[in-house]
């Protein structure tokens, strides 16, 4: 895989900044690598750009209903961009108990949250930072025994500490940043050709069809006046 520098230089290129067998200045490579970040950072909100929604689990303890997660927090792991559906807890008898996903605005209008039963019904995700830089995960009502949180969730993408930072992402990627990084460099300073433009929104546009969610289609049990049917097989 190539490394950012490479990656770095190519974006350069198509907007006509460097020559080929060209190298990065020391303030070039500090001002792109930020740059690179940045831009990487706003995909990791897109759905759509994410690759993976990423299943992890993590050890409840009872009586206890707020954990820090983060890189070093209580839950050790990358911060969650969003977590999704479905998550549950898991009892040590293997039986998994539903969580519902709900609002701040759900969690705040609970008047005792410490109130004990043995499974949870509802997490709250708290993305905001605090100030080692982790989200809070609120779990409602707080488990009176030790129970295995599982949470669906975006992470991410992947971040460059260096230039020479090999890149970790799957097929498509590549095009895609060196392609939209020609755009972002370019942005109020020089003008793109219609090729580069296209080359960055196609793919673009094919890494968010790949990564688009299947539909699953289903009949509404009173438009089919009772009968229940099958999408695919008919009544």
């Amino acid at each position: 895989m190539p490394a950012v520098s490479t990656m770095i230089l190519r974006s350069m290129r198509l907007i006509g900044e460097k020559e080929r067998g060209g190298t990065l200045t020391a303030d070039e490579q500090t001002e792109c690598l930020d740059e690179l970040n940045t831009m990487m950072e706003s995909w990791s909100i897109e759905r759509l750009m994410c690759y993976q929604v990423l299943q992890e689990s993590f050890a409840l303890t009872a009586n206890t209903v707020s954990y820090t997660i983060g890189s070093g927090a209580t839950f050790s792991t990358d911060r969650p961009t969003k977590i999704t559906d479905p998550c549950f807890v898991r009892d040590s008898s293997n039986l998994d108990s539903k969580l519902t996903i709900i609002s701040a605005q759900a969690y705040g209008s609970i008047v005792q949250k410490n109130v004990g039963t043995t499974y949870p019904t509802s997490l709250f995700y708290d993305s905001a930072f605090n100030s080692s830089g982790y989200a809070t995960i609120y779990i409602y009502p707080a488990p009176i025994a030790n129970l295995t949180l599982y949470i669906n969730s975006w992470k991410q993408l992947q971040s460059f500490l260096s230039v020479s930072t090999q890149l970790l992402l799957p097929p498509g990627y590549r095009l895609a940043i060196e392609s939209n990084f020609a755009l972002h460099l370019a942005g109020g300073v020089t003008n793109v050709s219609p090729e580069v433009a296209k080359m960055a929104r196609d793919s673009k546009a094919n890494i968010k069809s790949i990564n688009l969610p299947e539909t699953i289609a289903a009949l509404d049990v009173g438009i089919a006046r009772g009968t229940r049917m099958n999408i695919l097989t008919g009544p």
